[in-house]
Formats: structure tokens, sequence, C-alpha cells
């Protein structure tokens, strides 16, 4: 593990894979390629790593909406429609555990307020495979959330991944 909220870069590319091998809009061939990806790093670097990319990822999608409105509306405020409009719809996942909630809660939490939320939550210990899976959830919430607010479906994944490959992270 890494120490002071850095993640290694294939973590955070895979945590980004799993958001879409969730999101139903990615192409069946992709969705395995992003599969693959998550196992190879998963592999690499470790489930924990991957999990710690997870949080980094909530991380900046948190600050994405709450800095800048996707589609130039009205920003969104965190503590009153942000982060309530996330933890309402989580139970819409069958596997996330609502002993996750409060964890997850607070990493939202840490990301409003402009913490690094993987250094918050790594003074908690290792996430365990349960709060990981809930953090996957949050994270492609979040980006539903901004697609929507985009008004344009895959316009989080089109950043990006446009953001992987300028650094050098591109699939492949």
């Amino acid at each position: 593990m890494s120490s002071d909220g850095v993640v290694v870069d294939e973590a955070v590319r895979a945590a980004w894979d799993t958001y879409r091998v969730l999101e139903k809009r990615t192409p069946a061939e992709e969705r395995q390629q992003a599969r693959q990806r998550v196992e190879d790093a998963m592999d690499s670097v470790g489930c924990e790593e991957v999990s710690r990319g997870t949080v980094f990822l909530v991380g900046v999608l948190t600050g994405y909406l709450i800095a800048e409105a996707p589609g130039g509306g009205e920003r969104l405020d965190p503590l009153n429609d942000l982060i309530p409009a996330v933890i309402r719809r989580l139970p819409s996942f069958e596997m996330a555990d609502p002993e996750q909630v409060p964890m997850v809660t607070g990493v939202l939490m840490a990301a409003a307020m402009g913490m690094d939320t993987v250094a918050w939550r790594d003074r908690f210990g290792t996430i365990p495979p349960q709060e990981a899976m809930v953090h996957g959830f949050v994270l492609w919430l979040l980006a539903d959330l901004f697609d929507s607010l985009a008004d344009k479906p895959g316009t989080i994944d089109e950043l990006m991944r446009e953001t992987f490959e300028s650094m050098g992270a591109s699939e492949g």
C-alpha cells in the first residue's frame, strides 16, 4: 500500500474499469476487456490498491460534481443534494451491504470537504471486500449523476478515458 493518499496508476485505471463493467452501456467486448484489466491489476498490485483507486475516483468525481455542474446547470450542494442522492440510491444495488454505508458516506464527506479521500480512508485500515464493492457502486452512482446532469450518457466515461490516455495509461 502506498502512503499519503498516493495510489498506483494501474489501480486507478482498474477502478474505472470496475465502473465500465457495471455500466450496462459498455459494449460486451469492452466490458470483457475491462474485466480482464481489473483482474490483471488485482493480480499485479492487489485488491486493496484497486479499492484505494476506487476511493480516489470517488473523490475525483465528487470534486467535479461540486466544483462545476456538468452541462452548465446549478452547482450541487454536497450536503443537501449530492451525498443524500447517492446514499438514497445505494439500496438499488442488492449486493450493497448497509453496514458499509457509514464508511462510504465518510469518504463522500471527506471529498466534499476537499480532503484527500484516500488518505482519509487509509486512517481506518484496509478496505474489506464488502466495503470495496459499495465504493464501486458509489463510483457508478456518481458517474451516472454526472452523465444525467450533462444530459449526455457516456460523458464522464469519455472524459475519464481521455484523461487516462493523456497519462499514458490507455486501454490495450
